[in-house]
């Protein structure tokens, strides 16, 4: 997932590997012992239609390979707010809360913020998974 402006020329390194990561490779990670994915870069929630198997994305991917719970954006972000967006979310999971909960407690500080209030800065995130009972086990 580093140098991905060299696999998009087509460049390969000489382990093999070209700096992107696709649906296709990330499905046969071992992930399951992996709480929480984040993916925060733009529309890493969005996928195509694949015939018979509904919408194939990023997020299903690592779901299959075994994360509990991915974090993800529906559309484009802003750098910047995902980058308050982020210190904010995991301020709040460093503390404790489980990471559906300082997903939600994220989204409404940014709601009643001057600067990040805009939907654009706090609508696209969105977490599918399975949450812990218990803010101790995060």
């Amino acid at each position: 997932m580093a140098g991905a402006n060299d696999g998009i020329k087509g460049v390969e390194r000489p382990d093999g590997t070209d700096g992107i990561l696709t649906a296709m490779e990330a499905v046969n990670l071992n992930l399951a012992s992996t709480d929480m994915v984040t993916l925060s870069a733009c529309e890493t929630g969005v996928g195509e239609v694949q015939n018979g198997e509904g919408v194939y994305s990023l997020q299903r991917a690592f779901q299959e390979a075994g994360a509990k719970a991915v974090l993800s954006t529906l559309w484009s972000i802003s750098d910047e707010g995902t980058l308050q967006f982020m210190r904010e979310f995991y301020g709040r999971i460093l503390k404790g809360t489980p990471p559906q909960q300082a997903l939600l407690e994220t989204q409404k500080v940014f709601i009643k913020s001057s600067e990040w209030s805009h939907p654009f800065y706090w609508a696209p995130f969105v977490m599918v998974g399975v949450e812990k009972h218990h803010a101790a086990d995060w």
